[in-house]
């Protein structure tokens, strides 16, 4: 039989391991970037699920949201306030697509890839798209690879 104070250690053990396993990753939002201007660096992350991604305003008129046809089946989207820094953990495996609103039609958006995804779902592209931001998503996308 298992005391009390065993109990206790074993399951502050597993607690602990779980906690340790999770990553936080930081994504600027910025007006100048290598990518060009108006971007989230990094553009593509690949993380675990249960991960954290903190979205840090660097430069001020920026939010960080997911855009509703470009999330795994089932999961409910983010939207930041501008100006603000918004930290998420993404627990589903798939790919998130994330935009800033006032930004998006110059191509403000980023991918993040949770667990071993290796495709772009065929409906992942539905609704619209500016031009600025297909060619920034085709990019990548290629890091799926």
């Amino acid at each position: 039989m298992i005391s009390g104070k065993m109990l206790s250690l074993v399951a502050a053990l597993v607690l602990g391991a779980t906690a340790v396993q999770a990553e936080l990753h930081e994504v600027q939002m910025v007006n100048r970037a290598e990518s060009g201007r108006m971007a989230f660096e990094p553009a593509f992350l690949r993380i675990q699920p249960g991960d954290t991604v903190r979205f840090i305003a660097s430069d001020r008129g920026h939010n960080a949201e997911t855009i509703a046809t470009m999330l795994p089946a089932g999961v409910e989207g983010f939207a930041g306030k501008i100006n603000e820094e918004i930290e998420i953990v993404l627990d589903v495996e798939g790919l998130y697509g994330v935009k800033c609103k006032p930004h998006f039609n110059m191509g403000m958006v980023m991918t993040i890839a949770v667990g071993d995804v290796s495709q772009v779902p065929d409906t992942y592209f539905e609704g619209r798209i500016p031009k600025k931001a297909m060619v920034r998503f085709d990019t990548q996308l290629t890091n799926l690879n």
